[in-house]
């Protein structure tokens, strides 16, 4: 499962851990404008903004998993398995296939009222990008510096939703994160108040109690309300240095460890885990993307305008997994 998130300084920041079993041959990929992409269903973009995020490059082609462009909009594909429903291609409406999504978007929007006018028209097919590579079961949320949004294609068809606290997680449908997340709106990140007994005076015995009930397992519900509650009382100064570390405490707080969330067994007895492989925090007005690795905390950094973005080829890094240790004796 997965966590995506906005956070706002001087700057504005997007980003996600990347929660599976297992991983691909991620890279830190950079689309230029004049890559050309063929759609499945016909149209091709020639010249379009250039994007900067996280993908599974094949054959030149950027899958990716979440990604900004040039103008400043993100958008991040998130498990929704059981949920996800894609169609045939229907007459009147866009069909664009689930793993062309991201750069249909991104390559011509460059605001989530943009991108909303796109979705109205929108038929998400069930293509596969290659026999090996079949559809995975998404949605997805996008943001701009003032906005963010979800958008679900369940069987009830395409559904957008408005996406007031700038989190999203996994199952179920996002109307249910919404709802859910009434039930914790008494807490707080201040000391606690005392609306149980008036003129009993109870002891609080340890700080941090305001926050009491809010949830802390790793399912998608709870970790939809405890990053939610994370980033809307965070705080942190307008530095970069100071803004990015704050981004990744917020990720860092529904972080999945190696071990705590099983869903299986090898044949030889070892645990199958799925575990955080990646965290994300891209400045989206500087095209700068940031990422952790499981094993490396050291953040490392990609400045998508260094690379020429009038090219026509994908430009890839390759992530630095090994933990980098700083001796300083």
């Amino acid at each position: 499962m997965c966590t995506a998130a906005t956070y706002q300084t001087r700057d504005h920041y997007f980003g996600r851990n990347l929660d599976l079993e297992f991983s691909y041959h991620e890279t830190v990929t950079v689309t230029p404008r004049n890559k050309v992409f063929e759609f499945r269903h016909g149209g091709k973009l020639e010249h379009h903004y250039a994007m900067i995020g996280m993908a599974f490059v094949v054959g030149d082609y950027p899958l990716y998993y979440d990604a900004t462009n040039e103008k400043g909009l993100s958008m991040a594909g998130l498990n929704f398995p059981g949920n996800a429903h894609y169609a045939k291609a229907m007459e009147g409406k866009d069909n664009v296939a689930s793993f062309e999504l991201i750069v249909w978007i991104l390559g011509q929007c460059k605001n989530v009222g943009e991108a909303e006018k796109l979705l109205e028209k929108i038929n998400v097919t069930d293509d596969a990008f290659s026999k090996e590579l079949q559809p995975s079961p998404l949605h997805w949320m996008i943001a701009d510096k003032d906005r963010a949004i979800v958008f679900e294609q369940t069987e009830r068809g395409p559904q957008i939703y408005d996406n007031p606290f700038g989190v999203m997680t996994n199952n179920p449908t996002f109307d249910y994160h919404l709802l859910h997340i009434a039930d914790y709106m008494n807490a707080s990140a201040d000391l606690p108040e005392n609306r149980l007994a008036k003129g009993v005076n109870f002891n609080t015995y340890s700080r941090g109690m305001g926050g009491f009930g809010i949830p802390g397992d790793l399912s998608s519900a709870s970790r939809f309300v405890k990053v939610a509650f994370t980033k809307m009382n965070s705080v942190s100064d307008d530095s970069e240095s100071a803004s990015i570390s704050q981004f990744f405490k917020i990720l860092g707080s529904v972080e999945q460890q190696k071990g705590c969330c099983r869903l299986g067994y090898e044949e030889d007895g070892n645990p199958i885990c799925e575990y955080t492989i990646y965290s994300s925090c891209c400045n989206t007005d500087r095209g700068i993307y940031y990422y952790t690795t499981y094993e490396n905390s050291q953040i490392s950094a990609v400045d998508m305008h260094h690379e020429d973005l009038d090219g026509s080829s994908v430009v890839t890094h390759e992530l630095v997994k090994s933990q980098q240790i700083n001796y300083q004796n």
